[in-house]
Parts: structure tokens; C-alpha cells; sequence
């Protein structure tokens, strides 16, 4: 028995060793795949010397060297290789394999999602101007892009027949609800379908970017870490997009040519559904650039959250405000606790599991348990107003978000104070939150498919 415990914790705590070394993204699985096995024959071998699993794997561990120096070098290499792939031609006239196949999918897939998001126009159903059809392209507007982005992964990871066909089932849900069911143009069911359904539908990109392995709680915890480093890329992409198309009208402008019309149904529409795919393609074939990015911006974003809402909850207490529970002030709630929860997320996905507690981690804890009391606050505000004037379809969704929001918070801040006080690890932490991301994809489709036959549509 001792020793099938023994050998349970050693698996964990390669289990560990192995998702530090995944996080350095200039070495490939292949290579994590090869130390594993080095590893593992270092603890077999000092095993049969006399060690228990615990001091085998230290010492194992130890005589693989620096993991950090390891890096380094892995990077240089890498590096160097992976620009060659990007700019330089094979000299047979054909694109060099790995990265260039990859950009050559990206780009024809985006070229595809723009096209696609232009295809309605050939119905008549207009995506700017004064006779826009706004309601179709708020519900549609994720599904004419993310097939793609899923498409591009179930490639790249070598996704079954079976894995597609799978694949392909939540986005036919997802337009035969959106376009059969009657909604009431700009109502409260649609305006809560028009928000839910791009988180209901990227969490399902993720089951793709895991190769069909939604189980596994590494690859969802690689997929948040995606969507944080891919949402960096997007907010560059999109900001080197503005000033390109800014320049564009000046020029044409200064000819006497009006470009506006231009820009606005195809410049950028376009780009903003093209960037989606090659977002996603620079993140996969980085280079070390954002994953060295994201403790600087935790750094930075963590204290600012945490001050904004320690203030604002004083000075809630100090006027004895209550909090206005209207649609603008519920949605806008549950995006700062959303993007609170998001930085918590990205913070916890390029942290060294096996690094001690530190002064940065008090801070996170100050940040959740804030977020937590806001999310308390509420809560109260929200049954308040339910217990007076009865359900609403925004007062439901929140309540349900802020409900689900309170759990995981709070869950998070029991778990991260007992690994400040020594008695967890911080693996603890990490499954847990891996583990509640189905939690968000049942509540998302929830809203968007039972909600408006709840509510009879309005």
C-alpha cells in the first residue's frame, strides 16, 4: 500500500516537473517528452540504490541540471530555427514545413472567415450603415468566425473523424437556436444570447485546441493560457489595424477620395475577422515573446485591480451606497469580475507550480478575496431587487453569473491561503479552477438555449 502511495506521488510530482518545463514554450513536446524519459530512468536507477520515490525524484531532478539554464539554451536554438522557418524558403521553391504550413492554413483560414462574415451581404443583410442589420450579426457574429478558428486546431492537433463530427455539433446548435427561435428584436433574451454565445462557442474552440482531450485538466490550463496570450496578440493586431486604416483615409482623403465607406463594410470587418485566425497562428508559433510578458503584466494589472476594488468597497461602506442593480451596471459587474477572474487565471497559468509562496501571492489573495466581496455585495443588491419586483432574464443570467463567480472565487481564496500558510500545494489551486471551466460552458449554453423559451423570448 506504502508503496503504491509512493508511486502515486511520484507520477504527481513528475506530473509537476513536466508542466514547469510546458510552460517554457521554446522547448517542444517532443523534447519535454525526451527529458521525461531521462528523468525517469535517473529515478529507476536511484530507486534500485536504496531511495524512496521522494528522494529519487529530488535527486533525479538535481542531476538534470538547471531547468531555467535548460531553457535558455533551448531557446537560443530554437529561436534561430524557428526564424529560418518563418523567412527563409526551403531553396526548392516549396514553403519549409512546421511554422510555414501553419501560416499558409492560418491565412487561408482567415481569408475564409472574412469572406464568410461578407456573405450575408449577398442576402441583402447589411453589417454597417444606417440600415444594418444588427440583430442578425449580433447573434451570428461569432459563428461566422470561430468555426474556423476551430477548424485550424482540430488540423493542427490531428483531430479524429469522429473528433470532427463532434466538433461540428455545438455550432449547428448554436445557429439552429439563434436563427429558428423568435426573439424580439434587441430584447433582453437576445441581447443575453448575443453575449453568452461567444464564450459558449470559444470554450468549445478549446475541445479542438486539446485534440478532443476535454478531460484533461493540463490541456484546459493550456487553454487558458492560449486565450490570455491570444487576446495580447488580438489587442496588438487590432491596434497596428487602427493606425493602418486611420493612414488609409488620410491619404485617399488627400486626393479627394472618401475611403469611410470602404473602411467601414470591408477594411475593417474584414480584419477584425482575419485577425482572429492569425491571432491564434502567432500565438501557437511564437517565440517566447508573450509567455515572458505575462508575469510582467500580472505584475503590473494585479496591485491596479486590487486598489481599484478596495476602494471602491470603502467608499461603498463610507456613503452607504447600495449598488444599482440595471442592466448596464449587472453586465458591467460581471465583466470587471470576469476580467478580475481572467488575470487570476493568467497569473495562475505562468506561475511556477513549484515555486514557494511569496509576496505576490499575498497580493492575488487580496485580489480575490476583494473580488469576492464585490461579487458578495451583489449578489445581496440582485435578490434584493428579484425579492421586489420578481425575475427578469438580466436579473436571472446575473444572478446565476454572480452566483457561479462567488463559488469559484471563493473556493479560490480558501485554497490559495492554505498554500500561503504551507498547508497546500499550489497544483491544488490549478486543478481546481481547470476543473470549473466546464461550469461556465453548461451556464453559457444554458442562457443562450433554455433562457428564451424561459422567458418567452422577450
Amino acid at each position: 500500500m506504502a508503496r503504491e502511495d509512493g508511486a502515486a506521488l511520484l507520477e504527481e510530482r513528475i506530473s509537476e516537473w513536466r508542466a514547469h518545463l510546458d510552460r517554457r514554450q521554446a522547448i517542444r513536446s517532443v523534447d519535454v517528452e525526451e527529458l521525461e524519459d531521462h528523468l525517469r530512468a535517473q529515478v529507476e536507477t536511484l530507486r534500485e540504490a536504496g531511495l524512496d520515490e521522494d528522494e529519487a525524484f529530488l535527486v533525479g531532478v538535481k542531476r538534470m541540471g538547471d531547468l531555467d539554464s535548460l531553457s535558455r539554451e533551448f531557446a537560443l536554438e530554437y529561436s534561430e530555427r524557428l526564424w529560418k522557418q518563418l523567412v527563409v524558403s526551403s531553396g526548392k521553391g516549396e514553403t519549409s514545413t512546421g511554422v510555414g504550413r501553419d501560416a499558409l492554413v492560418a491565412v487561408g483560414l482567415a481569408i475564409a472567415a472574412a469572406a464568410a462574415l461578407k456573405a450575408p451581404a449577398l442576402f441583402g443583410l447589411k453589417f454597417a450603415g444606417r440600415d444594418a442589420d444588427l440583430s442578425f450579426y449580433r447573434l451570428n457574429l461569432c459563428l461566422l468566425v470561430f468555426p474556423f478558428l476551430a477548424v485550424f486546431f482540430a488540423w493542427k492537433r490531428g483531430l479524429p473523424p469522429w473528433g470532427w463530427g463532434w466538433l461540428a455539433i455545438p455550432f449547428v446548435a448554436a445557429g439552429l437556436i439563434v436563427n429558428l427561435l423568435p426573439f424580439v428584436p434587441e430584447g433582453h433574451t437576445e441581447s443575453l444570447a448575443a453575449l453568452h454565445l461567444p464564450i459558449a462557442l470559444w470554450l468549445t474552440v478549446g475541445i479542438a485546441y486539446v485534440g478532443g482531450q476535454w478531460r484533461s485538466g493540463e490541456g484546459r490550463m493550456n487553454y487558458i493560457r492560449f486565450s490570455g496570450e491570444w487576446f495580447i496578440y488580438y489587442s496588438l493586431i487590432a491596434l497596428g489595424g487602427g493606425v493602418l486604416t486611420g493612414f488609409t483615409l488620410f491619404v485617399f482623403r488627400a486626393i479627394g477620395v472618401n475611403m469611410e465607406p470602404i473602411a467601414e463594410n470591408w477594411i475593417i470587418p474584414c480584419g477584425a475577422a482575419g485577425a482572429v485566425l492569425i491571432g491564434a497562428w502567432l500565438v501557437e508559433s511564437k517565440q517566447s515573446v508573450i509567455e515572458n510578458m505575462a508575469p510582467v503584466l500580472t505584475l503590473l494589472f494585479t496591485p491596479l485591480f486590487a486598489l481599484l476594488l478596495l476602494v471602491f468597497l470603502g467608499t461603498m461602506l463610507w456613503t452607504g451606497n447600495p449598488i444599482e442593480v440595471e442592466r448596464e451596471v449587472l453586465i458591467g459587474f460581471d465583466l470587471l469580475l470576469a476580467l478580475v477572474l481572467g488575470l487570476l487565471l493568467y497569473a495562475i497559468s505562468a506561475r511556477d507550480p513549484l515555486q514557494p509562496p511569496g509576496w505576490f501571492d499575498v497580493l492575488q489573495v487580496v485580489l480575490v478575496v476583494s473580488a469576492l466581496l464585490v461579487d458578495a455585495f451583489a449578489l445581496w443588491a440582485i435578490l434584493a431587487r428579484i425579492n421586489e419586483y420578481g425575475f427578469t432574464p438580466n436579473r436571472t443570467a446575473a444572478l446565476g453569473e454572480n452566483l457561479i463567480l462567488l463559488v469559484n472565487l471563493g473556493w479560490s481564496a480558501v485554497l490559495y491561503t492554505k498554500f500561503l500558510m504551507r498547508r497546500s500545494r499550489f497544483v491544488t489551486l490549478e486543478r481546481w479552477q481547470t476543473g470549473y471551466v466546464p461550469v461556465y460552458f453548461v451556464w453559457a449554453w444554458v442562457v443562450v438555449g433554455l433562457f428564451p423559451v424561459l422567458f418567452g423570448f422577450r
